[in-house]
C-alpha cells in the first residue's frame, strides 16, 4: 500500500524511504526505524500497520549511505553483513541527520513519533535525545542503550524488551530502568530479541499484538 520516495538530508545526500498513507485524515505520523536487515519486507509491513492505523508512517533506508536497496536475509550471514554495516560503515552523526530530515518531512502532517526495532530500537533511543520536532518514540530491544545513558532522552519514551533476549541482559534492562526512572519499560515473559518480527524464529505473537498495543496506546496519547 505504501510507496517509495525520496528524501534529502542536510549534507544533500539524497536516500530512498517507504512511506504509506492512511485512508482517512492522519492522525499523525510515524518513522519505523529498521532493524540491521535493512527495508525489508518485514519493515513495509510495520509501515503498513501503522497507515492502517491512520498514521503517515516512513522508513527510511539508512544503510543507503552504504549501498542502495539493502535487504539481508533472517540468517547468521544476514546478521553479519547488518552489524558490519550498521556498527562500521555508518556514521551515527550522519543517521541521526537522515532521520532528522525525515521527521522534518512527516512534520508537515502534524506531530511525529518514531518506531525503532533492534539496531532501530537504539536509534529511536538516540533520536529521543537529539532530533528536534520529533514528539515522542519507542525503542523495541534496542542494543547498546545501556551503553549510552549518558544522553538522556528529552520527549516520552517508550521501551519493550523480551525476558529471554540474550542479546541484551536482563542487567542492562535493569541498568536502564534505574538510569530512566520516568521511562516506561515493558518487559515480555516468553519473548526473545526479534520478537516483533514474524519472519523470525523468535515471532511471539502474543508478545507483538501486546506492545503493538501498547504502541499505538503511547502515540495516541502523545500525538
Amino acid at each position: 500500500m505504501g510507496d517509495t520516495v525520496q528524501i534529502t538530508s542536510d549534507d544533500g545526500f539524497v536516500f530512498s524511504a517507504y512511506r504509506a498513507e492512511p485512508e482517512t485524515s492522519p492522525k499523525g505520523a510515524i518513522l519505523v526505524i529498521q532493524e540491521i536487515f535493512g527495508v525489508n519486507s518485514h519493515i513495509r509491513s510495520v509501515v503498513d500497520s501503522y497507515a492502517r492505523e491512520g498514521y503517515v508512517a516512513m522508513a527510511p533506508a539508512i544503510f543507503d549511505r552504504h549501498g542502495s536497496g539493502i535487504e539481508l536475509e533472517y540468517d547468521g550471514d544476514g546478521v553479519s553483513q547488518g552489524a558490519e554495516i550498521a556498527f562500521r560503515h555508518l556514521k551515527m552523526p550522519e543517521t541521526l541527520a537522515d532521520l532528522s530530515a525525515c521527521v522534518n518531512q512527516l512534520a508537515e502532517v502534524g506531530k511525529v513519533g518514531a518506531v525503532g526495532y533492534c539496531f532501530g530500537g537504539l536509534l529511536a533511543y538516540l533520536s529521543a535525545c537529539s532530533v528536534e520536532n520529533l514528539s515522542c518514540s519507542v525503542a523495541y530491544y534496542g542494543g547498546g542503550i545501556a551503553g549510552v545513558l549518558d544522553r538522556k532522552p528529552k520527549i516520552p519514551l517508550l521501551m519493550h524488551f523480551g525476558e529471554l533476549d540474550s542479546h541484551i541482559p536482563l542487567s542492562d534492562v535493569e541498568t536502564i530502568r534505574a538510569a530512566l526512572p520516568n521511562v516506561t519499560i515493558n518487559v515480555f515473559a516468553d519473548a526473545d530479541h526479534g520478537f516483533n518480527c514474524d519472519q523470525r524464529a523468535s515471532y511471539n505473537e502474543k508478545a507483538a499484538r501486546t506492545a503493538f498495543d501498547q504502541s499505538l496506546a503511547f502515540f495516541s496519547e502523545q500525538l
